[in-house]
């Protein structure tokens, strides 16, 4: 996507405001520029209710003081609710504000919210910012021409739910988070709505997935991803469930993957349909953080889409390599991608074309290296699929609403222990794309 192209489905905004916690700013021409911007992506985004600046007095209390006093200052001087909130911050998102203002938003008030810092901010940055805005919103930036012609190879015959799944580990003695985002409003492959937990440290299976707290009620996270996507898709039930793990190691390969699909599977057989049975794709990836592969000429990469599946790969393994991204010369991380339960009868060339299709379907980048992500998050959008690259974000987000709050009392399922629990997200924005 260029700057001057137009959104599939933009947002109209209204009713939202700026807050600024201390960072220095000229909000009138941040203003001005991100409303000619939004124009040009056909975004109708309104001019901001209000503009609320941090006091010099309350920046020196702690991060959570200073976000209860921003919200008693909106409450103050907003009728009603704001729809959506830009937050300036005076660092980047290693602020230390920036969890317990998302978790004030998203948990307690389930009101959107972007988070930018006022530096490099040009046509390129905020024209990211607001194709993360507008996905946040419910709006669509891009479809493919595959997904526009419900052609995606063993995606759109079927009705069929992505997964993608990842296990975050911050340290021996930090629980470790769970997060998995999954699709819906099929035969889309570009919507997808997020769940995550905390879970014992260390552990390299994700708990969780299947939690029955009685014969009647299941309160893992596949129950609750699967209501979705039949709210979400004219009440049809998928018969298609593909699994998009990332990060297990080669000695616990088939351990892992094992236990997490029974448990996929036994949340499924509760729903108790007899006429209901969906066939698993499960597929895993790793980076392949020293293969690289280059064209006969020294100075250029392979061209985005070039898979390799023969010569390199595992005699036994139904494993290839994908190069799904353009970018500097010998600096493309490929993806290592290990398919390891097919149920359905599919040609492997089709199969390929569809993972590839998954692969660059990211709602917020106008470039192949956008100014908006820093080098190192370059790389790793390079070799993920979308969905997994949507889990990390998803892991990274909710994972600091715990540590955020240090003192909450809450606890919950998916791995016990007497840590912290992940609070649950506000219903209006539980099923929106916040992890953008």
């Amino acid at each position: 996507m260029n700057q001057m192209q137009t959104l599939v489905a933009p947002t109209l905004i209204t009713h939202w405001a700026i807050v600024n916690f201390c960072a220095p700013c000229d909000i009138r021409n941040l203003c001005r520029d991100l409303l000619r911007c939004s124009k040009a992506k056909g975004i109708d985004l309104r001019e901001p209710y209000t503009v609320i600046q941090e006091n010099q007095q309350s920046s020196r209390n702690p991060a959570p003081v200073r976000v209860e006093l921003m919200f008693e200052e909106i409450q103050q001087k907003l009728p009603g609710p704001p729809r959506f909130l830009l937050c300036i911050l005076p660092e980047r998102k290693n602020s230390d504000i920036y969890g317990p203002w998302k978790r004030k938003c998203l948990v307690d008030h389930g009101i959107v919210t972007q988070c930018m810092a006022p530096t490099c901010i040009d046509d390129q940055y905020l024209t990211n910012l607001l194709l993360k805005i507008n996905a946040k919103m419910g709006g669509l930036n891009t479809l493919l021409s595959v997904e526009c012609l419900q052609s995606i190879p063993f995606v759109s015959s079927i009705p069929t739910m992505i997964f993608g799944m990842v296990l975050s580990h911050s340290g021996s003695d930090v629980p470790s988070t769970a997060a998995i985002v999954s699709s819906r409003k099929w035969p889309l492959i570009c919507r997808y709505r997020a769940s995550a937990r905390a879970q014992s440290a260390r552990v390299e299976t994700i708990d969780g997935l299947f939690e029955p707290v009685s014969p009647e009620r299941d309160e893992g996270m596949i129950r609750e991803l699967l209501e979705d996507f039949y709210q979400s898709t004219s009440k049809v039930k998928p018969e298609h469930i593909i699994i998009f793990r990332d990060r297990v190691s080669e000695s616990r390969f088939e351990q892992t993957v094992n236990v997490e699909l029974e448990q996929v599977k036994q949340a499924c057989r509760f729903i108790r349909d007899d006429y209901w049975d969906p066939k698993f794709t499960v597929i895993v990836t790793q980076k392949a953080q020293r293969t690289n592969f280059l064209q006969p000429k020294p100075d250029a990469n392979v061209p985005p889409g070039t898979i390799i599946d023969t010569e390199i790969c595992h005699p036994k393994n139904n494993d290839f390599y994908l190069c799904a991204q353009n970018g500097p010369l010998v600096s493309i991380i490929q993806t290592r991608v290990c398919i390891y339960l097919i149920h359905l009868c599919l040609k492997n060339s089709l199969l390929l074309r569809g993972l590839y299709g998954v692969h660059i379907t990211t709602c917020f980048l106008i470039k192949s290296v956008s100014l908006l992500m820093t080098c190192k998050s370059w790389f790793i959008l390079c070799h993920m699929f979308a969905p997994i690259w949507y889990a990390h974000q998803a892991a990274a987000l909710m994972s600091q609403f715990v540590n955020s709050d240090m003192t909450s009392n809450s606890s919950g399922g998916g791995g016990g222990g007497g840590f912290t629990q992940i609070p649950k997200l506000h219903e209006n924005v539980c099923d929106s794309m916040f992890f953008c």
